[in-house]
């Protein structure tokens, strides 16, 4: 059975043979993560979803550059993020951090949140909380953030992303977990239980 990388790659090469009614067929697996990265960056439903249209676009524009050295949704990742940064700094909205620590780090697994119980996971009030701390986040923590644990994408191509060091990747990972888990540590110490349980996200050691 082909692999997703494999059936993209025939897809793209179909599409830039001729058949560009393949794209949509391309893009569809990724359609809600393009939004969903493009909301948490820039926090507005309107936003997001003219920087995902235009993200869309523009990688359709350039898909003739893709060289299938990446996945396909990483590549079409950083068009998103790319294209929401812009629309942040056209609105001035952006938040400068500088921390440029060169520390050697390697963030552990956050094992609090881990033991949150399924019932409490399942309430629609615990989502709400965490998805109103992601939004908290400064952007430059939020970003990574969002990159990492939602997108799932490696710390290689985070860095490669925003243009900073692998090292830099992983500060701004461990300190954004850090805010969260500081945010959150108040409601959370009500919904603990010995019972183990996943956080909604992708925590895990890098």
């Amino acid at each position: 059975m082909r692999d997703q990388h494999t059936k993209e790659l025939e897809l793209i090469h179909a599409i830039l043979e001729g058949d560009r009614d393949l794209f949509h067929e391309l893009i569809r697996p990724h359609e809600r993560t393009v939004y969903l990265t493009a909301f948490s960056l820039l926090r507005d439903e309107a936003d997001a979803e003219d920087v995902a249209q235009e993200a869309t676009l523009k990688a359709y524009r350039a898909l003739a550059t893709f060289r299938g050295a990446s996945r396909f949704g990483t590549w079409l990742v950083s068009i998103v993020y790319n294209e929401a940064r812009g629309r942040l700094r056209k609105k001035s909205r952006a938040i400068v951090e500088s921390y440029e620590e060169q520390v050697e780090v390697s963030p552990a697994l956050l094992t609090d949140w881990k033991e949150i119980p399924s019932e409490a996971l399942e309430r629609h009030e615990l989502i709400q909380k965490i998805e109103s701390a992601i939004k908290e986040l400064p952007l430059t923590f939020r970003e990574v953030f969002v990159l990492r644990d939602r997108d799932e994408l490696a710390i290689e191509e985070i860095a490669k992303t925003l243009g900073i060091t692998e090292n830099l990747v992983k500060v701004r990972l461990h300190r954004a977990r850090m805010m969260l888990q500081k945010c959150l540590a108040p409601y959370l110490k009500s919904t603990v239980s010995s019972r183990p349980r996943r956080f909604p996200f992708s925590w895990r050691a890098q």
